[in-house]
């Protein structure tokens, strides 16, 4: 059975606006991601009653009986917005984990109109609903820090958009992350002068999601605390950013949340092969979030998050909070480039920076060099054979008493590196698209799972998830 809450309420209307849902003229279940829905006690959920909650939006018993659209502001591509919020999403239900008794979210994307919407219509395409999926199936995969995506469901309704052929099919998203809020839900109060609804809102923050920090430690203490704890968090997922080859696209203040997991893909992009200028966004003219500034662009958020407090609590302690965020960046990017590659040891760094000097040199395609090279072999392509990976393999010798990990696993044995380039991207939504044809993207969906078992025997993790077959 699920465990309900309704904690959010407790912070008080100046933070979110009760909304109601959009009706929907269908619900097609497309995705529903059932190895999520057992971590939480929903797995029992019959598909009617799946499409009745997360279609159509019927509250459960013990949960919020109107969604919560959240209020925040943010910077987007370095200029301040007070304008946003949730525009086409809402906080739908609160619920704890089953294992570690987590504080979850269950928020939505497509769900209609609220307050913030502006002009927007509140809805999402099929197609958005579709890269996200994908998106944070890899992302899981690799072992960065994600969302899940716990739900999609078509709704019959058609959209017209600027940026793709029209009109196109609409959806309804559902996602399952730590928590919703923002660091520009603090902006929003930084903004409206109001230092006391920031402090309630911290105190609410490391109360439900820092166990290691006293929610009732006077300010001066906590508030560095918490920067330090949250800059670890985020640092963590960038690096694993970083070490995926994945590009966020649209790393606003509003889209970083305050337990450190990638949220809200929206023109994200994995690199072809390492370019440090790689941007996802056709509308990234100045390349602000390239891949190569995905940590600085991660800090400068941070900084944001700093400024919401400086006057309580003064520079110093806020910087000192963040000074070791490259430090544990690199550390994270790492870990999980020793995972892609099925190595352990002391000799992380230098091997790291060995492959990546090799890989810009050659322009190699970035997944295909980890399934090439995974349990430290040496592979006899001629790609390898170049001076551009002889310091990687130098490395590697000086690791070669240390543990390596066998490639003994069909993903391997399949002969094929799990990838999703636009152009893959692009072809599996070709065919859903003109003929409801989902095998492409089913099998897809299972390489990329297949790719996280074979990971997952770095540490003995597994994560789930399958789209709704029917």
């Amino acid at each position: 059975m699920a465990d309900f809450v309704t904690t959010h309420a407790e912070l008080g209307d100046d933070f979110f606006v009760p909304v109601a849902p959009a009706a929907i003229p269908k619900a097609i279940l497309r995705y529903r991601n059932q190895g999520a829905a057992k971590t939480v006690g929903l797995e029992a959920l019959s598909d009617e009653a799946w499409c009745q909650h997360f279609g159509h939006f019927k509250p459960f018993d013990e949960s919020f009986q109107k969604p919560l659209a959240l209020a925040y502001h943010g910077h987007q591509f370095g200029h301040y917005n007070p304008d946003i919020g949730d525009g086409r999403g809402f906080l739908f239900a609160q619920l704890h984990e089953k294992d570690t008794g987590r504080l979850l979210d269950l928020g939505t994307k497509g769900s209609g109109q609220t307050p913030f919407s502006r002009q927007g219509d509140g809805c999402l395409t099929l197609k958005g609903a579709v890269r996200e999926i994908l998106a944070t199936e890899m992302l899981c995969a690799l072992g960065v820090n994600s969302s899940q995506t716990f739900s999609v469901i078509e709704t019959g309704r058609a959209l017209e958009r600027h940026d793709e052929p029209s009109p196109t099919r609409s959806a309804v998203m559902v996602r399952l992350s730590h928590s919703h809020i923002r660091i520009g839900s603090f902006q929003r109060h930084l903004y409206l002068k109001n230092p006391a609804a920031n402090e309630r809102l911290a105190r609410y923050v490391v109360r439900h999601y820092y166990p290691e920090i006293d929610p009732e430690a006077p300010i001066e203490t906590l508030i560095p605390a918490l920067l330090l704890a949250l800059a670890k968090r985020v640092a963590r997922m960038a690096g694993g950013w970083m070490a995926a080859g994945f590009v966020h696209g649209v790393l606003n203040t509003d889209n970083f949340n305050i337990t450190g997991e990638s949220f809200d893909y929206g023109p994200w992009r994995f690199l072809p092969h390492l370019d440090p200028n790689f941007t996802a966004a056709y509308f990234d003219n100045q390349g602000r979030y390239a891949y190569g500034r995905q940590p600085d662009a991660a800090l400068w958020a941070l900084c944001r998050f700093a400024d919401c407090f400086v006057e309580q609590i003064g520079k110093e302690a806020l910087e000192s909070a963040l000074h070791p965020f490259f430090a544990d960046m690199e550390e994270a990017m790492v870990a999980v480039m020793m995972r892609r590659l099925g190595l352990k040891g002391d000799k992380g760094v230098p091997m790291m920076n060995a492959l990546l000097k090799a890989a810009r040199e050659t322009q190699c395609g970035f997944d295909e060099m980890f399934f090439d090279l995974y349990g430290g072999v040496v592979p006899d392509k001629p790609l390898y054979q170049t001076a551009a990976f002889a310091p990687y393999f130098a490395v590697l010798d000086d690791m070669r008493g240390d543990d390596h990990l066998p490639r003994d696993h069909a993903y391997f044995e399949a002969g094929k590196a799990a990838s999703l380039v636009i152009d893959e991207v692009e072809a599996l939504w070709a065919p859903i698209a003109a003929e409801d044809d989902w095998s492409a993207f089913d099998a897809k969906l299972a390489h990329i799972r297949q790719y996280g078992d074979a990971l997952a025997r770095y540490e003995g993790v597994r994560y789930g998830g399958a789209r709704y077959e029917g």
